[in-house]
């Protein structure tokens, strides 16, 4: 049996036929009660406003926690107590102050914990993979407006305070987890992040560089930049390694040249939508053993002590 926690989340939605197909969900939560009932209604579970309410239920399994990020420590912190497994939202708090409370409190306890990362093993990553041993690799995901967060009930992701930041820290977690895959911890870091296109309180565009001591490099290039449009975003993805030259494009035109000069081309799956019923399986999958092979928030920290960096390095975020 599963807990949702917080569900006015833009990617609640997104998990709902997984959710219905592979768990019994027995109580939604979030601040709004109403949002709640309408979420629950098309799961037959039960709607309240108090997460303690929600885990009241005997025997949860699992919970699925989306709420608002200043937030997500304290609810943690609630599953902790009742050793409940669950799944998390990026970037599971708001600094990098809570997110190692709850990666050390949850080791401490031993209660399973997983991320959704999902780009990990998605299209885009086997593609780039092809590459062989990455050397170079650059990655650009450009959603659509900041000003959305308002009109799909998530105000709060336009206050620093209580989002943890923009663009670079709510995109930039899935790709800067590939690039460390890919080619390694970085030591050298460049961050550049800009609020100029819409003027909000945080970062619309921004772009990470990342480099290791043997000169393989990584550029993540993520923004609130893309028009508001049925094609929902922007991206483009390349690689370069031992193999040879792997790209996808926007349209999912991917193209992979081996190093003997041949060509071969695909159509791929860019959207990232899908890949959220898709973690519900890996979680229901992977429940039994602690979401063993899934990604961690030990894996979630590595990547978010890039994307956070001490306050004395930032960039101007108003460009």
């Amino acid at each position: 049996m599963a807990v949702l926690v917080g569900v006015a989340h833009w990617h609640a939605p997104l998990y709902l036929d997984g959710l219905s197909r592979r768990f019994r969900v027995v109580a939604v939560q979030d601040a709004h009660l109403a949002t709640a009932e309408r979420f629950a209604a098309r799961l037959d579970a039960s709607a309240t406003s108090d997460v303690d309410v929600a885990l009241d239920h005997e025997r949860i399994d699992v919970a699925f926690v989306f709420s608002p990020h200043h937030q997500m420590l304290a609810n943690a912190r609630k599953l902790i107590r009742r050793r409940i497994p669950f799944v998390i939202e990026k970037p599971a708090g708001v600094d990098l102050g809570e997110l190692r409370q709850l990666e050390q409190e949850t080791r401490l306890a031993e209660v399973a914990v997983t991320v959704a990362l999902v780009q990990r093993g998605a299209p885009i990553d086997s593609w780039l993979r092809q590459a062989g041993d990455i050397v170079y690799e650059r990655m650009a995901f450009v959603a659509g407006p900041a000003h959305r967060y308002r009109r799909n009930g998530n105000p709060w992701m336009l206050d620093p305070a209580l989002s943890g930041g923009g663009s670079l820290m709510n995109l930039g977690p899935h790709f800067v987890d590939m690039a460390l895959r890919h080619i390694g911890h970085p030591t050298e870091v460049v961050r550049r992040r800009s609020s100029a296109l819409h003027g909000e309180g945080v970062d619309d565009h921004a772009t990470l560089m990342l480099r290791t001591s043997a000169g393989r490099e990584a550029i993540v290039e993520v923004g609130y930049a893309f028009p508001d449009s049925p094609l929902k975003r922007y991206c483009s993805f390349t690689a370069a390694g031992t193999r040879g030259f792997a790209a996808v494009d926007t349209t999912g035109n991917a193209s992979f040249t081996d190093t003997s000069g041949v060509t071969t081309t695909a159509i791929l799956e860019v959207d990232s939508d899908p890949l959220y019923e898709k973690l519900v399986d890996d979680v229901a999958d992977t429940l039994a053993s602690g979401f063993a092979g899934m990604s961690t928030l030990s894996e979630l920290l590595s990547a978010m002590e890039l994307i956070w960096p001490p306050e004395e390095d930032e960039a101007d975020p108003h460009g």
